[in-house]
């Protein structure tokens, strides 16, 4: 870790988020916030220039997102520790980041000490789960009480997403890069998969579950 510590690369697109996190772990003598990013290619750009312990990292940004960049990191850094950090509740997103390799999930509301915890953790090379995620992850290792959503594979899940949102599947395909026709694809095999026949019933269990 060298003499700076733990040295943490911020990935957010928003500056004022990034200010937040950096005053956070700033009280810890021992964290260092040695480089900032706010999209996935400035991140890399980040650790082509210097070696990090841990990056901290967004889920929603423009571009790549946090998972898809979580993957790039893990592939090109194993040895750096990737935290996610989202808006989005453990429920949305927390299995699906750890089975892409992450350190650990928080919210954006987590205490400070918290923070700052599982930062250390994961530098040390453990893992930041909150009981109620410990909980959930050995339901479904025992087999059961997987929801929905995470049948989904994470294209899958960008496309349920954004038709939930109520986005066309023109727009989806402009956002996502596909072509109409696959969207289509992803919508039927998305329908199946989680038992439902229509967008609006889409858009009903994303709002139950806090995904929109």
């Amino acid at each position: 870790m060298g003499q700076a510590g733990i040295k943490v690369l911020l990935v957010d697109d928003h500056a004022i988020a990034r200010n937040g996190v950096r005053l956070m772990l700033g009280t810890a003598g021992d964290i260092t916030v040695m480089g900032e990013a706010s999209n996935a290619q400035e991140a890399m750009e980040r650790i082509a220039e210097q070696d990090f312990d841990v990056a901290v990292v967004d889920i929603t940004m423009p571009g790549k997102n946090g998972l898809d960049l979580l993957k790039t990191l893990r592939a090109e850094r194993p040895r750096m520790a990737v935290l996610i950090l989202s808006t989005y509740s453990e429920e949305v997103y927390a299995v699906r980041a750890l089975k892409l390799g992450a350190a650990g999930y928080l919210t954006k509301d987590t205490p400070t000490a918290t923070l700052v915890e599982a930062v250390r953790k994961a530098a040390a090379g453990g893992k930041h789960v909150s009981p109620a995620l410990v909980e959930k992850l050995a339901t479904l290792i025992g087999g059961g009480g997987a929801t929905d959503h995470e049948a989904l594979s994470n294209r899958e899940f960008e496309v349920f997403k954004l038709i939930a949102a109520g986005e066309s599947l023109v727009r989806i395909g402009e956002l996502l890069h596909l072509s109409p026709n696959t969207v289509t694809t992803y919508r039927t095999r998305i329908l199946d998969k989680m038992g439902m026949g229509s967008n609006a019933e889409l858009t009903r269990y994303a709002l139950e579950h806090g995904i929109i």
